[in-house]
Formats: structure tokens, sequence, C-alpha cells
């Protein structure tokens, strides 16, 4: 896949809730020049996520923010978007966070999010990590893929930007195409973020135009 030609560095915030697998692809793609970011807060809405060990390691501020110390879905997505905006970071990237946090209209076109399938097949409220591999077996799809997306207020549901297919093998298990599905996954998360540093990402209401022009 080739690499676009950034016109900027992305000032990042990542939220996670748990081991944090692709907040370190990311850290580690930045740390050795292969992906034009700039991680500025590492979100998690678990004091226990293990990515939280990534961000200290990599020098990266980070905050937890727990769902229920929150009344509403409202006040929890404000106080994340808060630290977010504070941070000075022009996207949030979603990586393996699990809570709904209503997005903000300053961040509207701002905030990504991968998961592993095809949208619209296989996703939606509950539907993340295994769940979604097993629900692909057990339907006898014979192939799944990964969906990188802008996030609106809905589980799963902004407009799509990039998709890869990853086949489904007959002796598969859960754990098997998980592994498979996550490798293609460390391919089109910092593909996209390329696309957007090199300015060749535009939304146009439900539509994402990919420009090839350098």
């Amino acid at each position: 896949m080739a690499h676009s030609k950034p016109k900027r560095i992305l000032k990042l915030a990542v939220l996670i809730s748990g081991g944090g697998r692709t907040l370190k692809n990311l850290l580690d793609l930045a740390a050795a020049g292969e992906l034009p970011i700039d991680v500025r807060l590492v979100v998690s809405s678990s004091a226990q996520a293990g990515g939280l060990e990534f961000a200290r390691a990599a020098n990266v501020d980070a905050a937890v923010f727990v769902r229920g110390k929150y009344d509403s879905d409202q006040a929890y997505g404000d106080a994340i978007f808060g630290a977010c905006r504070d941070a000075g970071v022009d996207y949030v990237v979603m990586a393996g966070f699990l809570k709904l946090a209503p997005v903000p209209d300053d961040f509207a076109g701002r905030v990504l999010n991968i998961h592993p399938s095809l949208i619209p097949a296989f996703c939606g409220h509950g539907m993340y990590g295994h769940r979604v591999h097993q629900a692909v077996l057990d339907c006898g799809a014979k192939v799944t893929g990964v969906t990188v997306h802008f996030v609106d207020n809905q589980y799963d549901n902004g407009p799509i930007i990039w998709q890869q297919p990853v086949p489904v093998f007959d002796d598969d298990t859960a754990d098997t195409l998980a592994a498979r599905v996550f490798e293609t996954e460390k391919e089109a998360y910092p593909h996209v973020l390329r696309l957007l540093a090199g300015g060749k990402i535009r939304l146009e209401g439900r539509r994402v135009r990919l420009s090839s022009r350098g």
C-alpha cells in the first residue's frame, strides 16, 4: 500500500477501553517515522485498561473517564471531548473504545473508528471483539474485513472512509479469524491517517471522497 506524502502532522487523541493493541501499533509506527501523527492524549474508559501502559511508555498524557461517574451519555461525551479540545488535537481516533460518547458539533468529521467487519454487516450496539467474528462464522460468510469510518452519534453508523476485505476459511475459529482481521486493521488505520495527513479525504454528506492527487 503506497504511502501518501503528508502535508502536516496530525495531532491525535486516541480513545481506548482495553489492551490497546491498535494504540501500540500507531505509536510504534509514529516512533519509527512511518506515520505522520503526534498522539497528544490517550483517553481510557477504564483505569485497568492495559493500553494505558503503552501511553506511559511513550510519555503520552493519559486520562481515565469512567462512564458510571457521569449522569448521562451527553455529560460523559462532554467530559471526554473537553479533554480532547484542551489537548489541541486535530482528530480523535477510537481504538477499541466501547462506550457511547456523543460527538459535539466542533468535532463533527474529526472522529474516526475502526470496526472489524465490513459495515453495514455485523455491526452496531454490542457487536465488538470476538462477538463480531463469531457472528461472521455463524452466518457462514465467506468474506469479512475491516471498516474505517467517521463517527456520528450512533454505533458504527458514520460515513465509511475505507474498507478492506479479509477471507473467511472453512477451518476458521473466532480466534484465528480475529487474528487475521487485526493484521488488516494494522494496515487500514494507518493508511487512512496518512490520507488525512495528505489532505486526500473529503467528506460530502454521507459520502467520503478519496483523492489520488499528491
